[in-house]
């Protein structure tokens, strides 16, 4: 059996960092994924201003930068008569937001990870915890067709939404809300494009730049999702067509790539993140709606929390953890539950007159502009900027 302090389970945009912050601490980590190195994942792709400054903080901008997805300063909202135009806010030294392929972001951050000294094995699937006095002391896990253990006096989970390690711990979800919305996903060559959001009623198109190409993502509310499914080509093209035709005008001369990919599974939910010798981080341990992309970045504030949980600890004996992966816990709920209200807000994809009316006024201001891109990136919090709003309000 081999002997870790730390097993993190899910190498992708929570894991890895949470692993390189922990092996940075001194710890012996292993980290262990059950896809192949290097496979993609549905995703937005999209990291908001405060998560590209985790990446500068971390290092690893400069490679970012070099997979080809381009910085992205300013974001277009277009409802209705309304147009939007939101600079980025300046969080840790820039104000450029990314969206590079999930292969090459996790990759990134997995070499990383391995250079801060982490055993990195992709491949291989955790099916159960060990138990030591009734808490986890490491996992077993199958790969190449044989069982392995490792012993760990901390596991973490951050195997996504059907979080295998949030099972075995029995974590508690709590705040769920239903599925509000699906989706359609199709990448495209040859956009004249920048960073662009269009709604209508029922319907929001996102038009995001990545790795040589365009991510087009088309939502709809989730009662549509058993039309969408038996028809995904002409559910696209009608959200195109009706709530971003200039979006579907300057599509009829791009390439698409590859097919449409669809997701109707959007839960909304925290489930508890802490309890005796195991966290949980990423959407294993909250998900919610993919609409406002806030996925990546909240795994990133995640990870760095965890991370200065543990280290406050300072020893991984059980009381002195347990109590600091708790005050892990409720920080995490702190700073995530005001962007999961207005997340699932802005899900149900109603264009209300008092909506409109708000976006008409702040479209007329630069400095209600700039606050709301800072709003939107979660500089400020919903209520932050519902103050400032109201107290502009003529």
């Amino acid at each position: 059996m081999e002997t870790y302090d730390v097993v993190v389970v899910g190498a992708r945009c929570g894991g890895a960092p949470a692993a390189r912050l922990l092996a940075e601490q001194g710890l012996r980590v292993l980290l262990l994924d059950r896809a192949a190195r290097g496979s993609d994942k549905l995703s937005t792709l999209y990291i908001h201003q405060p998560g590209v400054a985790f990446l500068r903080a971390w290092g690893v901008l400069d490679e970012i930068r070099a997979t080809g997805a381009p910085p992205i300063t300013e974001v277009t909202y277009r409802v209705r008569d309304v147009v939007l135009r939101a600079p980025g806010p300046f969080v840790g030294g820039g104000n450029e937001a990314y969206a590079p392929r999930r292969a090459d972001l996790d990759e990134v951050l997995c070499r990383a990870a391995e250079a801060a000294g982490v055993t990195v094995v992709h491949e291989a699937s955790v099916t159960e915890l060990l138990d030591e006095q009734g808490r986890p002391a490491g996992v077993r896990y199958r790969r190449a067709g044989r069982w392995q253990q490792a012993r760990a006096d901390l596991v973490v989970g951050a195997d996504g939404l059907r979080s295998t390690v949030a099972k075995l711990v029995s974590a508690t979800p709590y705040a769920g809300h239903p599925r509000l919305s699906c989706c359609l996903y199709g990448y495209w060559a040859g956009v004249d494009a920048s960073f662009e959001q269009h709604q209508s009623d029922g319907l929001w198109v996102g038009v995001i730049p990545t790795s040589g190409a365009h991510l087009v993502a088309c939502y709809f509310r989730q009662s549509e999702f058993a039309c969408v499914r038996v028809d995904v080509e002409g559910a696209y093209d009608r959200c195109l067509r009706t709530a971003a035709p200039s979006v579907a005008e300057r599509l009829a001369g791009a390439e698409r790539i590859g097919r449409l990919i669809g997701m109707g599974d959007q839960q909304n939910y925290f489930r508890t993140a802490s309890g005796p010798g195991w966290a949980l981080v990423g959407d294993a341990g909250h998900h919610k709606d993919s609409l406002t992309a806030r996925g990546i970045t909240d795994a990133f504030v995640q990870a760095d929390l965890l991370a200065r949980a543990v280290a406050d600890a300072g020893s991984l004996r059980p009381a002195r953890l347990d109590a600091h992966l708790a005050a892990y816990a409720r920080e995490r709920d702190r700073r995530m539950m005001p962007f999961y209200r207005s997340t699932l807000a802005v899900a149900r994809l109603d264009v209300e007159a008092e909506r409109l009316a708000e976006l008409r006024r702040v479209a007329g201001s630069p400095e209600l502009c700039a606050r709301y891109g800072a709003a939107v990136a979660g500089v400020l919090t919903p209520e932050e900027y519902r103050l400032h709003d109201a107290a502009l309000a003529p």
